[in-house]
C-alpha cells in the first residue's frame, strides 16, 4: 500500500450532485479528488434531459461529461474506484479503496440511489432507449406514444396516472391484484381512460431495435400464458436502493437507508455532507442534486476555513459578529 493520498476534501459518487460539488469546492481552492466508479450516474443513461435549466434539450452523457470536464479545468482529480470504508482519525477522515487510503480533511457522499431492476432480457439493452426508471424526468418525451409502467405502490401508479396526461395509452403491469398504492392515487389513476391494468402480469422480456418496440409478457399463474405488447418506452417504477449499509456507524440513517442531512447538507457526523439522491431530501431530480452538491461543497469550505479560526459570511453580505470576536471575513459569492 503506498503512502496516503491527502486531500481538502474526497467526494463519494461522480452523478450531478457529486460533479457540481467538484466544480464549487475547486473554485475555492480546495484539493479534491471524486472517487466513483462511473461518471454521471443515472443521468448519464438518461438520452434526453429537457428539464436542465440552460439547454432545451441535451442527453445525459453529454451533460455529465461538461461537468466533469468543467471540474477538471478548476483542478478536481478523479479515481474510478469503489470506496468501501470510512473511518475517523482525530480530526481528519481515512477513505479507503481497494487499491489506496485517502487522508482528507471533508467528506461529501453522493452516490446517488440505485433503481430496483426487473432483471429480464433487454432491460439492460435499452436502458436509456425505452427503458427509464424515472417518469418525471422522461415522460414527456413520450407524448401521444404509448407506455408501459411496472409495480404496483405508490410510486408506479402516480408515474401511471401522470403518463395518462401525455402518453396516447399506459400500461400498468402488476405481478399480484394487490396495489400498494393509497387507495386515492389508484382511484384516480383507474378513472382515466386511457389505461389499462394487466394483473397477475409480469415482463419476461423487453424487444426493440435500437429503441423499445414491445414488452413480452407473461401470466403470473400460468407461465404458459403470454402477450406480446407493442410499447415506445417501460417506466420501471419498483423502487430504489440506497446502497448505504457500508455508513452505518459513520452518519445517521433513515429507515430507507438515506442519509439525514439538515438543509445546508451537513451529516450527524462533522466534516461529513451528503448531497443528492443518497440524501433525505425529497426530490430526486438532476437539477435539485446539482444544487445540493454545490450546496454541500461549500459548507466543506466553511468547515474547512472555521477549523482554521476564520469565519465565513452569507453570499448577501457581511453577518453580524460580536465587537470584540476578532475573525477574519472569507467571502464566499463567485468572484
Amino acid at each position: 500500500m503506498s503512502e496516503r493520498k491527502q486531500y481538502d476534501l474526497l467526494i463519494v459518487g461522480g452523478g450531478p450532485a457529486g460533479l457540481a460539488a467538484a466544480v464549487y469546492a475547486t473554485r475555492r481552492k480546495l484539493k479534491t479528488a471524486v472517487v466513483s466508479m462511473t461518471i454521471g450516474g443515472q443521468m448519464a443513461l438518461t438520452n434526453e434531459i429537457e428539464n436542465y435549466p440552460g439547454f432545451e434539450q441535451i442527453d445525459g452523457f453529454t451533460l455529465a461529461n461538461n461537468m466533469k470536464v468543467q471540474a477538471e479545468k478548476f483542478g478536481a482529480d478523479f479515481v474510478f474506484e469503489e470506496v468501501l470504508e470510512i473511518e475517523k482519525n482525530k480530526d481528519l477522515f481515512i477513505v479507503k479503496t481497494k487499491n489506496d487510503d485517502y487522508e482528507v480533511k471533508t467528506i461529501i457522499l453522493s452516490f446517488g440511489l440505485t433503481p430496483r431492476k426487473l432483471n429480464v432480457i433487454g432491460e439492460k439493452e435499452f436502458a436509456g432507449r425505452g427503458v427509464t426508471y424515472c417518469a418525471i424526468c422522461d415522460g414527456p418525451l413520450y407524448k401521444d406514444k404509448v407506455v408501459a409502467v411496472v409495480g404496483g405502490g405508490n410510486s408506479a401508479i402516480e408515474a401511471a396516472e401522470y403518463m395518462t396526461r401525455i402518453a396516447k395509452k399506459v400500461y400498468v403491469i402488476n405481478r399480484t391484484d394487490q396495489f400498494r398504492a393509497t387507495p386515492v392515487a389508484l382511484e384516480h389513476a383507474k378513472s382515466k381512460k386511457n389505461i389499462d391494468f394487466f394483473c397477475f402480469t409480469e415482463i419476461s422480456e423487453i424487444k426493440g431495435e435500437g429503441v423499445v418496440k414491445s414488452i413480452k409478457v407473461v401470466n403470473a399463474e400460468n407461465k404458459s400464458k403470454t402477450e406480446e405488447l407493442k410499447v415506445d418506452g417501460v417506466f420501471i417504477e419498483i423502487g430504489y436502493q440506497a446502497k448505504t449499509y457500508w455508513l452505518k456507524g459513520v452518519v445517521d440513517l433513515n429507515s430507507r437507508g438515506e442519509i439525514i442531512v439538515d438543509r445546508s447538507g451537513n451529516t450527524s457526523t462533522p466534516g461529513i455532507f451528503a448531497a443528492g439522491d443518497c440524501s433525505d431530501t425529497h426530490y430526486k431530480q438532476i437539477v435539485i442534486s446539482a444544487g445540493e452538491g454545490a450546496k454541500a461543497a461549500l459548507q466543506a469550505y466553511k468547515y474547512i476555513v472555521g477549523r482554521e479560526g476564520k469565519v465565513t459570511i452569507p453570499d448577501w453580505g457581511k453577518c453580524d459578529l460580536p465587537a470584540t470576536e476578532k475573525t477574519v471575513e472569507i467571502k464566499i459569492a463567485e468572484e
